[in-house]
């Protein structure tokens, strides 16, 4: 064979080789479009799959786009929820500041036209003219009423009110309760039973008084015949302050509802129902905020038992007061006659008001403005009680710290410092200087019982 037929030869066999590769790559080739085809579903296109990729990302791209404006709309309508509910916290804030502070204008007036009333109630009066008295004394007893319970609820809705614990001798509070409100229940025909206890107590005075206050006036206002018990029973975890009644009772399915704004049980003498339905709701919330729990016990046609628990005192009970039930006064011992009674205030209505109170109960009364006037006009009479008012016109010393000066001059004598305002720092301060505390409007009784707890000590 020559070279030449070699060289034909050598080319044919690669010509075949060539072939052969290229009909596999045709035959691998048309496997992968077979596959594409199939896994693309019902589309015929071999691109199918790409092209709904670029369309399943265009998509993407879309809603992560308008989830981004989303987002951005709901920060900015969170920015504005935030806004407006800082406007409204300021805007209640400020309309609890402004209650306190209308309050404390009208309290004023009403303190002293309480004043001149009980004084006028122990003068000699025809009957025609006492009951007039007594009926303009429970319309401001009334106001007053209303004034301390939109401000109260509004404090409290607000957190601007604070409790001020300290142990006590409970008798301090019953015993003036006692005695209030039997006077009230004997003008509705009613006898109000106590029972005095001896236990000391942790609490915040004055809120416990406003439960125990309100549990009374509604047994009061809404017992038609019958009486009114106030007691206390002792409980393993704390003493249980009980008011009962033999009034219609609560229904059952009115039970929780009483407890909320403006709800009153459904009472059949709807003349005894003044009010606006807040009493058990602030009660509710003085509970809740002294971690005092309160109950309720009725039957209908058989009275109401309101209660609530109150812990024991883990502490010695503060100086100035004792666990002995304060003495009752009475038309036979009187230690407030002749006595020397030094008030401070720089309201010339209440001046007139305390001096015509004091004075019908056989007090002595000195009353001027500053300590320098009163002490101008004492001719060097030492006083045995000082009855002082927080908040001085002149605003360089408080009356606590006026009340602790003059302290330090007259050793001995009993101070008595009187507010409208309810803050617990007020409460505190006044009871570690060792000092008393009333609130205005001033309840005579009260102011009258804790003089002669005060005289009967010295």
């Amino acid at each position: 064979m020559d070279l030449f037929q070699l060289t034909i030869n050598t080319d044919t066999a690669d010509a075949a080789a060539l072939r052969e590769d290229n009909r596999r790559l045709r035959k691998v080739c048309q496997a992968l479009m077979e596959r594409v085809e199939t896994e693309s579903g019902a589309d015929p296109a071999p691109y199918a799959a790409f092209e709904r990729s670029v369309l399943l990302a265009e998509q993407v791209r879309e809603r992560t786009d308008a989830l981004h404006r989303t987002l951005d709309e709901l920060s900015q309508v969170n920015t504005r929820l935030l806004a407006a509910k800082a406007e409204a916290e300021a805007a209640n804030l400020s309309k609890t500041k402004f209650l306190a502070a209308v309050s404390h204008d009208l309290l004023q007036p009403l303190n002293a036209a309480r004043l001149f009333a009980s004084a006028l109630e122990t003068h000699s009066l025809p009957d025609a003219s006492q009951a007039l008295v007594g009926h303009i004394g429970r319309s401001l007893k009334d106001v007053e009423g209303l004034i301390g319970t939109l401000v109260d609820i509004s404090r409290l809705d607000a957190g601007v009110l604070h409790a001020d614990k300290a142990p006590f001798a409970v008798s301090t509070l019953l015993d003036a309760l006692a005695e209030e409100y039997r006077q009230v229940a004997g003008v509705r025909g009613l006898a109000l039973h106590y029972v005095p206890s001896s236990a000391v107590v942790e609490s915040d005075l004055a809120l416990l008084a406003r439960v125990i206050r309100n549990f009374l006036s509604n047994a009061v206002r809404y017992t038609e015949q019958g009486s009114v018990l106030l007691g206390c029973r002792r409980r393993r975890h704390g003493l249980e302050i009980t008011v009962g009644d033999t009034g219609p009772g609560v229904p059952e399915q009115q039970r929780e509802a009483i407890f909320l704004e403006f709800r009153r049980a459904n009472q059949p003498n709807g003349a005894h129902s003044r009010g606006l339905g807040l009493g058990l709701a602030i009660v509710d919330r003085i509970s809740a905020m002294l971690e005092q729990p309160i109950s309720l016990a009725s039957r209908p046609g058989a009275g109401a038992l309101f209660s609530i628990t109150v812990p024991y005192a883990t502490a010695a009970t503060p100086a100035g007061q004792s666990t002995h039930n304060t003495p009752l006064l009475d038309d036979t011992e009187n230690p407030l006659s002749g006595c020397v009674i030094w008030v401070i205030d720089d309201d010339l209505a209440i001046i007139e008001g305390m001096q015509a109170l004091l004075g019908s109960w056989g007090c002595r009364v000195r009353a001027a403005a500053t300590a320098s006037a009163l002490e101008a006009a004492s001719d060097g009479e030492r006083p045995a009680v000082l009855l002082v008012d927080y908040h001085l016109g002149d605003h360089r010393e408080t009356g606590i710290e006026l009340a602790a000066r003059l302290q330090r001059r007259y050793p001995g004598l009993a101070a008595v410092v009187i507010t409208a305002n309810h803050e617990a720092e007020i409460k505190r301060a006044t009871r570690e200087a060792d000092m008393h505390c009333l609130l205005k409007p001033l309840k005579p009784l009260r102011l009258r019982m804790l003089l002669g707890t005060l005289l009967n000590k010295a």
